[in-house]
């Protein structure tokens, strides 16, 4: 269930059950186009025509936990805070010095953490109400990709380009806990704070810790394996990891990868369930940009997630659309399908026009029935419930073929 942040009788909030029709009704209801700071155009030589500076985008967003704010990190070294009830900037604060990446809300909404861009790889603990820098985090010695706050306490964990992982308490500035992994490493805690996992590139591997006895083996270590890849191109392309969540039931574990494909676990088993097609991977920074031949990382990171309830897995795409999946009717697979380790294609119930420049972060708000979508701008989302956007819905779904 989750309501709609428009309210009515007395400021009750309408409930809405998330389904098919209405996640092909989302549309952008307030749109942030001046969301983030213009480049300075770059330096040219004397009579040489000036060119013009490539667009800055939004690098990450985060809800708090009741779903009433979204903070906002941009390539302007500026993060912003937006009401969610209102659509309103309610702040707008600079990290000139240091960069901003990473913004993730702490279980108190006038709080975050946050990454490092330049001069040090410091995680740093900031209070939005006051502006000002509570804790510093160090010891990493390479830029943090990966970072997850505990969904029940204090806690939080972080991944960096040094090739390790680091268990962090808001409490204390010393690091708790160090893995040392082969590669970058990329991080998610399961909703019950007790597990976690970590997934390293080029390897394509998962591992599963829990958190209580990190020091020791993974409990779990799961194969992203795709046979399919070997029919597409010569060599297979690798499948590059570049985030990991869990749904919100802890059945499942959604993987995002920077190329045109995302994948469903079963996160008890680690058998791979689905692969989520449709969209333009974000291994480019544009629709312009020349295509890649190695897998990268790209821009990608931020574009997937899921719907609080678990039935849907929205993602941003290249071209600026945001594509929708049911999660609800997986495809099942026999025992032969099983063992020869075949991947159902799963295609979207929706391509949504989005905006221009590529879809960089898509996430839904975990309470009201809202999805905040950015790139070059910012634009919060919301189910069309018109009665002419009934109809349309209806054929689109028929066109889908789904009922």
């Amino acid at each position: 269930m989750a309501p709609h942040p428009n309210t009515s009788n007395g400021g009750t909030p309408n409930t809405l059950q998330l389904n098919n029709q209405l996640m092909t009704k989302l549309k952008p209801a307030k749109a942030f186009k001046n969301a983030v700071e213009p480049a300075p155009p770059p330096p040219t030589l004397p009579n040489q025509n000036p060119k013009p500076p490539e667009p800055r985008c939004i690098t990450g967003i985060s809800f708090d936990d009741r779903g009433d704010t979204v903070v906002t990190a941009a390539e302007d070294e500026a993060f912003k805070l937006y009401s969610c009830k209102n659509g309103r900037v309610v702040k707008t604060l600079y990290s000139k010095k240091y960069g901003v990446d990473l913004p993730r809300f702490t279980h108190k909404s006038s709080t975050i953490i946050h990454a490092s861009t330049k001069e040090d790889d410091t995680i740093r603990y900031h209070s939005l109400h006051d502006n000002k820098y509570l804790q510093y985090f160090r010891g990493h010695k390479g830029k943090v990709i990966s970072l997850e706050v505990s969904p029940i306490d204090d806690g939080f964990i972080s991944g960096s380009n040094d090739k390790t992982v680091r268990l962090w308490d808001l409490r204390t500035q010393v690091c708790r806990g160090l893995l040392s992994l082969p590669s970058p490493p990329v991080v998610a805690y399961d909703p019950s704070g007790i597990i976690f996992a970590v997934a390293v590139n080029p390897y394509a591997r998962i591992l599963l810790y829990d958190q209580a006895n990190f020091d020791k083996a993974p409990f779990l270590t799961i194969h992203v394996d795709d046979p399919g890849l070997m029919f597409m191109t010569f060599p297979p392309r690798q499948i590059y990891i570049t985030s990991l969540s869990f749904s919100p039931d802890a059945k499942l574990i959604l993987v995002g990868c920077s190329g045109a494909g995302h994948y469903i676990l079963d996160a008890f088993k680690g058998s791979v369930l689905a692969k989520l097609e449709g969209h333009i991977g974000l291994e480019r920074k544009s629709m312009s940009a020349p295509q890649t031949i190695e897998t990268a990382k790209g821009i990608s990171g931020e574009e997937v997630s899921w719907t609080p309830d678990c039935k849907y897995v929205v993602s941003g795409s290249l071209d600026g659309k945001v594509f929708v999946w049911d999660m609800q009717n997986l495809p099942q697979l026999n025992e032969a399908e099983r063992a020869a380790k075949f991947v159902p294609r799963v295609q979207p119930i929706a391509a949504l026009e989005g905006q221009p420049g590529p879809s960089r972060c898509v996430r839904f708000n975990p309470r009201f029935a809202m999805m905040c979508v950015a790139g070059t701008g910012l634009g919060f989302w919301l189910p069309d419930t018109s009665p002419d956007s009934e109809e349309s819905a209806r054929d689109l779904l028929k066109k889908k073929g789904t009922t």
